[in-house]
């Protein structure tokens, strides 16, 4: 059967030519609720709960500008993505526009890339979920718990994309109440408002009285964006999973247009009551974790059980979003004939099953590393894909600058969100993101390690890119792909 994509006057997917939408297809299981959560749920990982310690512990009150500047980074490629999100929804997101802008080689090496740091993650957060639960029922192994979590979001994936969807409305949700409680709750307890609280109630005191704004210099302000980028990974889901909704474009509009407010309440807003909730050097911030602290001096009983609750339910968000995004792009790899073409098949529900466990089984084998050999196998594998997040993002600008003359040349009334103060604020984004990877390899240490060992996978999955197009292995030719 030819698995070739069939691209519709707009340039999207829909299905394989050979076999029914139902069949061949993915199909359109995920509702409006659903997609608002995941755009909201999107931007909020463990990175957030867990590394802001750590950040806040090496710039001060200063981070507050580090998460400003990166998520000024992530609205801007957000809003990029969207623009041709909302023109062109695909399963491939910004893989497939590459494809298309740039040739077939960016399409499959960012593709490639992208799941490669999707897989990772799935063992990386299982390990962390399985932490929580050994701790509360230590009489089943981590490595049991790890499996059981792995088990249980696999069948959730390949039951339909409908039960994900679910799956994640509720993790999502329970974060979102989370945060916004803690947000809301800290800020009366700043301004000594809060019936019964622990805390003196300094107001914004404690963003300046321990050593200034700047405690640790103004450069300082650059480490914390190397120790915060990351948590911002998984903004870019809703775009895949747009492809699967009632209506992409309205579902992709109203998730770019959200960003703003997003990343600035929950991420901007919950550190600044951390800060304001205590002194930045309270060393209660790096050995209990900064929001576990903050509560603690709220009063709040049984703060770190509950930060464990809210931890496990973001991890165990992030693990069934990375297997969905894993799956999915694997799934537009096969459709493109860039991955097994077994990748490209989808059961009477719709559901990629061989992309799913192809993606998970790469996860099993790495949750595996991770006990067997954390320190060397794992190692390399979590270093070497440390920068990819930075590489997707550099592609989804560069690949902006191309698509949005090609949309504007072959279907300008698609163009309903559109990037702000095009091309400038585009090419400042790139000069952000390449100052951020080469600030990387100018600090030294395990930053320097994650963007060389990612450059050599990039490199080595480009070159494969390079053979496979010279050797004519692409199922889907260039000009099909100019065709729309």
């Amino acid at each position: 059967m030819n698995t070739q994509p069939t691209l519709t006057k707009d340039g999207q997917e829909t299905g394989t030519t050979g076999g029914s939408q139902s069949s061949d297809g993915l199909k359109a299981g995920l509702k409006n609720r659903h997609l608002s959560m995941i755009a909201i749920g999107g931007v909020i990982g463990a990175g957030l709960f867990v590394g802001s310690g750590s950040g806040i512990a090496a710039a001060g009150p200063a981070i507050l500008l580090s998460y400003a500047l990166v998520g000024a980074m992530v609205v801007f490629v957000m809003r990029m993505l969207g623009e041709m999100a909302a023109a062109r929804p695909s399963s491939g997101s910004f893989s497939a526009y590459a494809d298309r802008a740039l040739g077939r080689w960016a399409g499959f090496t960012i593709g490639w890339l992208y799941w490669f740091f999707w897989v990772v993650v799935l063992a990386v957060e299982a390990t962390a979920g399985a932490k929580i639960l050994e701790s509360w029922v230590p009489a089943v192994p981590q490595w049991g718990w790890a499996l059981i979590v792995m088990v249980v979001l696999t069948a959730t994936n390949l039951g339909s994309v409908a039960s994900y969807g679910e799956f994640e409305f509720w993790f999502a949700g329970i974060k979102v109440v989370a945060i916004g409680a803690f947000v809301v709750i800290g800020l009366l307890a700043v301004f000594g408002v809060l019936p019964g609280s622990d805390n003196p109630g300094a107001g914004f005191a404690h963003l300046t009285d321990s050593g200034g704004f700047f405690p640790m210099g103004a450069g300082a302000v650059l480490t914390g964006v190397l120790m915060v980028v990351f948590s911002f990974m998984g903004s870019e889901i809703v775009t895949l999973a747009a492809g699967e909704s009632e209506d992409p474009q309205k579902a992709v509009t109203k998730a770019t247009n959200s960003v703003i407010w997003r990343i600035g309440v929950f991420y901007l807003g919950s550190i600044l009551v951390v800060l304001t909730l205590l002194p930045w050097n309270d060393k209660s911030i790096v050995e209990k974790g900064s929001y576990v602290a903050a509560l603690d001096s709220i009063g709040i009983p049984h703060a770190g059980q509950i930060m464990n609750v809210i931890v496990l339910t973001a991890v165990l968000s992030c693990l069934n979003s990375g297997l969905y995004t894993a799956s999915r792009m694997a799934f537009s790899l096969g459709q493109r004939g860039d991955a097994p073409k077994a990748f490209a098949k989808t059961n009477k529900r719709g559901v990629p099953t061989a992309a799913i466990l192809g993606s998970v089984v790469f996860g099993f084998v790495a949750v595996f590393f991770n006990y067997k050999w954390p320190d060397t196998v794992f190692a390399f594998l979590l270093n070497s894909s440390g920068a990819v997040a930075l590489f997707v993002w550099l592609v989804i600008c560069v690949t902006q600058l191309r698509m949005r003359g090609i949309i504007l040349r072959e279907s300008p009334e698609k163009l309903i969100v559109r990037m702000w103060l095009f091309p400038y604020l585009t090419w400042a984004t790139i000069a952000m993101i390449i100052g951020v990877l080469g600030y990387m390899v100018i600090d030294g240490g395990s930053n320097r390690e994650q963007v060389v060992l990612s450059l050599l996978v990039a490199a080595l999955v480009m070159a494969i890119a390079l053979v496979r197009q010279r050797l004519g292995k692409n199922v889907a030719p260039a000009e099909e792909l100019e065709r729309v």
